[in-house]
């Protein structure tokens, strides 16, 4: 599965992003790829800017998905965002191919994705996300199910809206930034993005 696909805003910079689904059985057709549609749509919902997607369904090898994610670098993702194979299982290889690809790491990612997933189970401590970069693109694993990918990435609120747990993707705007990419601009009812006050932005006229 090969598919870009485009979404335009004006006033913004455009955004090249690589979304990877790692399963056997959904790349096999057992059954429907969830990850890709929710990544997708929450990226769109969050997002301000014109995006251009380019999404993978690949299986459970290593060799293949650290191919996919050189692929989506040279092809100029600034951000690539994978779901599944990250838990203890056999097959689950997807932190240890994205370690293959990093030029560094980032811990933090993955130390703040499981205390919003411990949150709800203690069985996230089983979870193994990381999160790299390679050249001028920050890549991301994230979990597997579609209501875990929204969590980690928005982060906790109150009923009053007022964030209780930060989500990862505060950070990745200014991340992003900091490594050469676009300027990522959000909606802050979604998710507000975090910089610190000399690297905001003026808005465009």
């Amino acid at each position: 599965m090969t598919d870009s696909q485009s979404y335009s805003s004006s006033d913004h910079d455009e955004v090249k992003i690589g979304v990877v689904s790692i399963s056997d059985r959904a790349s096999k057709g057992v059954y429907e790829d969830k990850g890709l549609p929710a990544l997708q749509t929450w990226l769109s919902t969050a997002l301000k800017n014109p995006l251009q997607f380019e999404s993978r369904l690949i299986p459970d090898e290593k060799e293949r998905i650290s191919a996919t994610l050189i692929e989506l670098v040279e092809a100029g993702c600034s951000l690539i965002l994978t779901t599944g194979g990250t838990g203890p299982a056999i097959r689950d290889v997807t932190p240890e191919a994205t370690l293959a690809v990093a030029d560094k790491e980032m811990p933090g990612f993955g130390e703040q994705m499981r205390q919003i997933s411990l949150k709800f189970v203690p069985t996230a401590i089983l979870s193994r996300q990381v999160a790299v970069i390679r050249g001028q693109s920050l890549i991301i694993n994230l979990p597997g199910q579609p209501k875990s990918i929204a969590e980690t990435l928005e982060g906790l609120k109150d009923s009053q809206g007022q964030s209780l747990v930060h989500g990862i993707f505060a950070a990745v705007p200014y991340c992003i930034d900091l490594i050469g990419g676009p300027y990522l601009e959000t909606h802050d009812t979604v998710c507000k993005a975090f910089r610190p006050k000399n690297a905001v932005r003026a808005p465009r006229n």
